[in-house]
């Protein structure tokens, strides 16, 4: 199978599954490695609360390869309850970052060194009377954007943040992954960027998935897969 490659980023799939009594913890481990074996990379974690039992963040260069990876999951026992599709971008108010801090959000590594506990959401910007971000102007929103980053800032060393691009992919626009050591940097991130302006008018979020991050190997121990 030829490789589907995004010209720019890489591709990502954040899946979700219930563990089915015949789940097979050998097939699942031979997913996850072999798909690490071919330059792609997979952050298993135990999902918190019961939208789901645990989930799989994969990213990497080839579309197919993350379908592989997902067919693979289900065919080992593994029951998808949810998933959520996107691709690493760099955004329009990004341009002039630094190099590094560009490339970082293309191709990022994961998971960061000492953070375990790992929040998913989606989002989009509201089209509502009045609050229709897309008919503003590119600078008023890149103005907005700025705000919106500098309060994100403040988690700088506490909290690494991963934005991808869903439009045309997936229900909501953009896929927000956050990792911290201390879950309550996670709260308190979220929390203090809703009062930035370009949260409070115009952000619209979907469902907010947390989990905890380890080997595929632990994380089958504490799901209860043997």
């Amino acid at each position: 199978m030829e490789p589907v490659t995004p010209s720019v980023g890489w591709g990502c799939v954040h899946l979700f599954y219930e563990v089915s009594p015949d789940a097979d913890r050998e097939a699942v481990v031979a997913a996850v490695k072999s798909c690490e074996e071919d330059d792609h990379q997979v952050v298993p974690f135990a999902v918190l609360g019961h939208k789901a039992d645990l989930g799989v963040m994969a990213l990497g260069p080839d579309l197919w390869r993350l379908q592989r990876l997902q067919t693979e999951l289900r065919e080992a026992g593994l029951d998808p309850v949810d998933s959520y599709v996107s691709l690493t971008e760099v955004s329009e108010y990004s341009k002039g970052l630094p190099t590094e801090t560009l490339e970082a959000r293309l191709h990022p590594h994961l998971p960061p060194p000492g953070k375990r506990a790992l929040c998913f959401y989606p989002m989009s910007k509201r089209r509502d009377p009045g609050a229709n971000w897309f008919t503003l102007p590119f600078d008023q929103r890149k103005e907005l954007m700025y705000g919106h980053g500098k309060v994100g800032r403040e988690f700088a060393g506490r909290i690494l943040q991963l934005i991808t691009g869903s439009v045309g992919l997936d229900d909501y626009e953009w896929g927000v992954t956050l990792f911290a050591a201390d879950p309550v940097d996670l709260k308190e991130c979220v929390y203090q960027m809703r009062f930035d302006e370009a949260s409070a008018l115009y952000a619209e979020f979907g469902p907010f998935v947390t989990g905890l991050i380890g080997s595929v190997e632990e994380i089958l121990d504490r799901v209860g897969v043997s």
